[in-house]
This record gives structure tokens, C-alpha cells and sequence, in this order.
């Protein structure tokens, strides 16, 4: 929105040229979510305490969640109006990228609100039916996977990390692809979110390392060097992953440990499923396994432990499920798992930065 009042102006007065910049909007659109977040925060948690908005506690979980009971839940919606509202003060609106990342993120965060309504009105730890859930998503997923696959000029091939030759072209099959990575990486994101920050923390790495993917595969000449593929218009996305960059940052005041509040599945679905979507619309999908490391192993954890579970009746391989409630019962205190898991995030984010010129 600013970028269409103000940068016309730039013909009569230069200074607002600099709205001509991605990596300017990109700044400011992470500054502007940030202060929203941190303007908002204290007035929202007021408002879920006093609507006695919260977190029901998993029966079986480790004894020192106990203690969580009642924390306002449902924070994702500030996550979700400050990166709304940033991306569309600072972007180019006529970016169709900017509206389908924004559809993603909306509607997931619609899904993961009524899925927290109802855990809320019934008092328990279970929403939604898994499968009324996963419908949902998969619905959303599809339709944005063939937009994209249908939009003029997208490729269906698919970018291997460390080969720059080997594009395998997916054709109606990356329809598919792309929208089980969204959906997978939603749910991942979800399953992570089991500690004060834990989510949050990896969240953060990962958009800031696709806001440099973004930005790199919208622009000619950078995208040229590297060998990655050039995605026209897409560098505009990189606003929108600093916004999700400051809005995280913004939340994580709030959500560090001992957390105030909790972003609810309302914030874990959206996150990752906008995660997701980047991936697909920067032709970085398989790199996603790389960046988001952290969401992979939890998810695995919790695949295995069913799994094996299921067929050595009833034994299992950690002592629960996701992984990080594996170490909690391990002994590690809380605020360990957290910091240790962010920085196998940051190392992650930066092995997957490496893969552009391992090629």
C-alpha cells in the first residue's frame, strides 16, 4: 500500500525513490511487524486472560507442563495480523506471490483457530477430528499448488540441493508435491510447538534464511550467478519473510520461557504452512528438509514412535514423543532443549545457505 502511494512520487521528489527497493521494504516491513507485535502483545494477552483463553494441558505429558495450564493460547493471531499487515503496507500488491502466500497463511490460521475453539469449549488437549483437519489443509494446499502450477512462466521442476543439472520435471505430478510439502510443513511446525519458544525460535531461522532465498531467486543477475532458478516477481516475498521474521521476534518476547503466552495451533499451522509455500514458490523445496531440520526430527520422532509402537506391541523407541519431550524426561531443564535446538536450527539454516554454491 505505501508502495503504490508513495513511490509513484518519486518522479517529483527523489527521496521516495528508496521505495523502489525490496531489501528497503524488506527492512521496514520486519521493524513495522516487530512494533506491532510488541505494541499489541500486552493488550492481547490481557484480552485472552480475561476471556479465560487457555492452554489445555496433554494428559500425558511430562509433570513439569502441569504448571502451563491456563496460559493464554491462541497467540498465533498477533503473529498472523502483524505479518498481514506489514506485507501489505510494503509490498507490490500486484505480486500474485504476495496473495497466494497470504491465502496460505490466512487459511491455515482459520483452521488452527477453530481447531483451538474447540480444544477451548471442550477443555481438552483435542480439537477438531484429525481428519476433518487435514482435509481442510490438503483443500487449501491443492488450490494454491495449482495456481501456481497453471501460473505462466512457473516451472514444474523441481531444484536438487549440490546439482545444478538435474531439474526433474514433475509436470501435474508437482501439483502433488507441493502440496504435500505445504501441508507436511505445517503440521511439522504444529508438532514442534510443545515448549515455551521451541517453535518460535527455528521459525524465525527459517524465514530469514528464505527471505535471502527469495530475494536471491527474484533477482536476474544474483540467480545467474548462483545457477538457482530465476522466479520473476518473487524477490517481492522477501518483504513478507521479514515480516514473518519481526513478527516472530516480536511474539518470542512473550513466548520465551517461562512464556506468557502460547501461539496456539492458530499460529503453529500458518507458520508452517507459509514456510511450506515459500519453499514451492522459490524453487527451494527439498532444501525446506534442510532449513526446517528441527521440524523434520520432530516429525520422524513421533512417525517412528507410533510406528514402532504399533508393531512390537506396545514398546517404544524414546521415552515420548515428539522428541523434544524425549530429552525433557532425559533431564534436561526446558530452557536447554529450547537454546540447543535453536542453535541446530542456525547451523542447519546455514549448511542449507552453503548448498548455493556447492553446486
Amino acid at each position: 500500500m505505501l508502495y503504490h502511494l508513495l513511490y509513484p512520487l518519486h518522479e517529483t521528489y527523489s527521496y521516495f525513490n528508496v521505495f523502489r527497493y525490496i531489501t528497503f521494504r524488506t527492512i521496514y516491513a520486519t521493524i513495522t511487524a516487530l512494533v506491532i507485535c510488541f505494541i499489541l502483545g500486552p493488550w492481547l494477552i490481557r484480552k485472552l486472560q480475561s476471556m479465560r483463553i487457555g492452554q489445555p494441558i496433554r494428559a500425558d505429558g511430562p509433570d513439569s507442563h502441569l504448571s502451563k495450564e491456563g496460559t493464554p493460547t491462541m497467540g498465533g493471531i498477533l503473529i498472523i495480523f502483524s505479518v498481514v499487515v506489514s506485507t501489505l503496507l510494503w509490498t507490490n500488491l500486484t505480486t500474485d506471490y504476495v496473495w497466494l502466500v497470504l491465502t496460505v497463511t490466512v487459511g491455515f490460521g482459520l483452521i488452527g483457530f477453530i481447531d483451538d475453539y474447540r480444544k477451548l469449549t471442550n477443555k481438552s488437549s483435542k480439537g477438531i477430528p484429525g481428519r476433518v483437519r487435514l482435509l481442510g489443509e490438503i483443500i487449501i494446499a491443492l488450490f494454491v499448488s495449482i495456481i501456481l502450477y497453471m501460473k505462466p512462466g512457473f516451472s514444474s521442476s523441481v531444484t536438487i540441493p549440490f546439482v545444478k543439472t538435474l531439474l526433474p520435471d514433475l509436470g501435474w505430478g508437482y501439483v502433488i508435491f507441493s502440496t504435500f510439502i505445504i501441508v507436511g510443513a505445517a503440521n511439522a511446525v504444529n508438532l514442534t510447538d510443545g515448549l515455551d519458544g521451541l517453535a518460535i525460535g527455528p521459525v524465525i531461522i527459517c524465514f530469514a534464511t528464505y527471505l535471502l532465498f527469495a530475494y536471491f531467486a527474484g533477482n536476474l543477475k544474483i540467480s545467474g550467478y548462483l545457477q538457482t532458478p530465476y522466479v520473476a516477481g518473487v524477490g517481492e516475498l522477501a518483504i513478507f519473510c521479514g515480516a514473518m521474521t519481526g513478527a516472530g521476534l516480536g511474539f518470542l518476547w512473550y513466548n520465551t520461557y517461562p512464556a506468557q503466552v502460547f501461539m496456539g495451533d492458530v499460529g503453529s499451522l500458518s507458520l508452517g504452512g507459509a514456510l511450506g509455500t515459500m519453499a514451492i514458490v522459490t524453487k527451494q523445496e527439498i532444501l525446506l528438509a534442510v532449513v526446517g531440520g528441527i521440524f523434520v526430527m520432530e516429525t520422524i520422532s513421533v512417525i517412528f514412535q507410533v510406528g514402532w509402537f504399533k508393531v512390537s506391541n506396545g514398546k517404544r523407541i524414546f521415552r515420548m514423543a515428539p522428541l523434544h519431550h524425549h530429552f525433557e524426561l532425559n533431564g534436561w531443564a526446558e530452557p536447554k532443549v529450547i537454546v540447543r535446538f535453536w542453535i541446530i536450527s542456525i547451523i542447519l539454516a546455514l549448511l542449507a545457505m552453503s548448498t548455493l554454491k556447492l553446486r
